[in-house]
């Protein structure tokens, strides 16, 4: 058995093994896959495992011996469904994987606006506090989260995550969802309209796919109707936010910053209105980068494949 593991320098910088994957056959590691290499390095592979390397119509029709692709990740839009199912290729992704890190990821955005620990520690390092006349000094006004408001727009698995983490800090918890969340009432956080959700928060955190429903859902409309103090944290997907919109909105000092780990383009090979503005935090889509949270995803990776392999599919993408 042929399998083609086409970026696999993402999930694996080299600290974790590809062992276990190739006891299941004969396994080929490409550290970055370019589009004009997909199809000879897949032409024999009747297994791929793919992050981000696409597969369109056009490129799965070339590759009469695929059976079946692995996406290793929880969102699977670099794959054409409907193709894969039409040519009998099975598609499995892996939900859940990151739900402790991406929640955690929320907070380390959420507190560098509260605390500012990054720049209070560089002022120290450059001799203010030792020539501060005061035994403390503060160079931004500082906020505790405990009273505060958090809503979550989307309570899967992450949304809820982090509605619980926010609650142990003694947030209040909003939320929005396409379905009814029973276990989210029952610890007592309120379901809301999306309006409500903008005009109440003093942090939004999204966790919702990008569909056509969706993208730039962060708009100039939606920016508008949020507190003047409040603070946007994007960990999903990049297209959720009207990126012009968003620039605008913390340059007039509308919104008070956005924390994000995702861009519209990444990487941003072609800039971002957003990169450079003071009061926008930007990561390199690193929350779901933990070793601890690669390990899983890692796991469930080959869990999928073998299950496939033996005739008892699971995860797969409908």
């Amino acid at each position: 058995m042929n399998i083609a593991i086409l970026d696999g320098k993402i999930l694996n910088p080299g600290d974790l093994s590809w062992k276990d994957f190739e006891s299941t056959g004969n396994v080929e590691v490409y550290d970055t896959t370019s589009p004009d290499e997909i199809i000879p390095r897949s032409e024999n592979a009747e297994f791929i495992l793919t992050n981000k390397v696409p597969f369109t119509r056009e490129t799965m029709e070339k590759l009469p011996k695929l059976k079946y692709i692995g996406v290793t990740a929880t969102g699977y839009n670099i794959i054409d469904i409907q193709a894969a199912r039409d040519l009998g290729i099975t598609v499995t992704n892996v939900p859940e994987y990151s739900t402790e890190g991406v929640a955690e990821s929320v907070f380390a955005h959420i507190l560098c606006f509260t605390h500012r620990v990054s720049e209070h520690s560089e002022s120290v390092r450059n001799g203010d506090w030792s020539a501060s006349p005061l035994f403390s000094y503060s160079l931004f006004p500082l906020a505790e989260l405990y009273g505060k408001t958090i809503g979550i727009v989307g309570m899967g698995h992450i949304g809820m995550r982090t509605a619980e983490i926010a609650s142990a800090f003694g947030m209040g918890v909003i939320y929005t969802s396409r379905s009814s969340k029973s276990e989210a009432e029952e610890k007592g956080f309120r379901p809301v309209d999306f309006d409500t959700l903008l005009s109440e928060s003093d942090y939004i955190s999204l966790h919702v796919p990008l569909t056509p429903e969706t993208e730039n859902m962060i708009n100039m409309e939606s920016l508008r109707k949020m507190k003047q103090n409040a603070i946007l944290i994007n960990t999903a997907r990049g297209g959720l936010i009207d990126e012009e919109a968003l620039a605008a909105a913390l340059k007039s000092r509308m919104i008070a910053g956005a924390g994000l780990d995702v861009l519209r383009e990444e990487p941003p090979r072609h800039g971002s209105p957003l990169i450079g503005i003071p009061e926008c935090i930007i990561t390199p889509h690193i929350a779901w980068a933990a070793k601890e949270t690669r390990m899983r995803l890692m796991n469930c990776t080959l869990d999928n494949l073998v299950s496939f392999m033996i005739g008892t599919p699971k995860n797969v993408v409908s």
